[in-house]
């Protein structure tokens, strides 16, 4: 249900709803409730030793014999336990390891894609919204995964034998990181469901609304379901290029590096992490190439007129009712 990508978050929820049942929301107690942990991406634990009482625990082990060699090494005070949500994202680091991945890369010029960008926000600066490069690449992905739909596939293996899983969706994951409230950060992928049928606008709005609910915690399970491709932005921290990890039950995960100028041109470099039983060098090259022609001739600005021409009209009809009260007003006037 989750995927391994939001494990992690999911043992934080489990763990804290260990600690007390009443302090996560109504659809994590349920899920926790409904008896089915072991289905669940965590690692199982129990009440006591989330607390920390040491009960139910194991009993304490005898000492060594006095005989027993000493090391010829000082004993460490380096060394701490890896636990809880930390231990689940280690697990899911190796078990990641088992997936045969390839990864394209592709640099592409981004001039006329941060112009457009700056057109469009000038169009949205008066309704107080804004369109980041993120917005852009992400509706990007969804317009040539629709096109290119071996990318959203995934493997499953079926009683020992191979098979292609095809969704018949574009359910994008948004890589979020987070800082929790001891200042540690945390990865979250909350989806955007069947975003092959948004127009621009409805896309923003459903991208924006799920990256608050992971900076505010309230995202619900039913957020993580799902998702067929994933978008990772490491380039927003200065990253110039990255092969993220490919975590069970998805076909591809899509990175955006940092953006530079290169020669007076700016350019991004964009790469494509794949599972190689199902989706091979030339698809994945070819989802990076249609990307490029997208962003590069602004196809997705075009795509995106709607939310602006949407955004005019909302202008417009201010300006109208401003008109309509002012006549009002006068004519009281006059009657007066």
């Amino acid at each position: 249900m989750f995927g391994t990508h939001n494990a992690a978050f999911v043992q934080v929820m489990y763990e804290q709803y260990l600690r007390d049942p009443a302090s996560v929301g109504e659809e994590w107690r349920k899920l926790f409730d409904n008896g089915k942990v072991a289905e669940l991406p965590i690692i199982p634990t129990n009440r006591s030793e989330v607390l920390g009482s040491g009960e139910q625990g194991a009993a304490p082990s005898a000492p060594p014999p006095a005989t027993a060699p000493r090391s010829a090494l000082p004993p460490s005070t380096s060394l701490t336990p890896i636990t809880g949500p930390a231990a689940r994202l280690a697990q899911n680091m190796a078990d990641s390891l088992s997936l045969p991945t390839a990864t394209s890369f592709r640099e592409i010029a981004v001039d006329v894609l941060d112009a457009r960008r700056r057109e469009l926000n000038a169009q949205l600066a008066a309704a107080g919204k804004k369109i980041s490069y993120t917005h852009l690449i992400g509706y990007a992905i969804v317009r040539v995964a629709r096109e290119l739909p071996v990318m959203t596939h995934a493997f499953q293996d079926v009683d020992g034998k191979p098979h292609r899983f095809d969704p018949h969706a574009v359910n994008l994951g948004l890589a979020v990181d987070v800082e929790k409230k001891d200042g540690s950060r945390a990865l979250v992928v909350p989806v955007i469901k069947h975003a092959e049928g948004m127009d621009f606008a409805t896309f923003h709005t459903t991208y924006e609304a799920l990256v608050d609910k992971a900076r505010t915690n309230k995202l619900v399970p039913d957020d993580f379901a799902g998702a067929t491709i994933t978008l990772t932005n490491p380039g927003t921290i200065g990253t110039v290029a990255s092969v993220p990890r490919l975590m069970r039950g998805q076909g591809s995960i899509i990175a955006t590096g940092a953006i530079r100028t290169i020669g007076g041109a700016k350019v991004m470099t964009i790469t494509s992490t794949y599972d190689h039983r199902i989706i091979q060098g030339a698809e994945s090259g070819m989802f990076l190439a249609r990307m490029e022609e997208l962003l590069r001739d602004a196809l997705v600005e075009a795509k995106s007129r709607g939310y602006a021409c949407a955004t005019k009209a909302s202008k417009e009809r201010r300006l109208r009712e401003k008109k309509r009260r002012g006549e009002k007003k006068r004519l009281r006037a006059k009657g007066e």
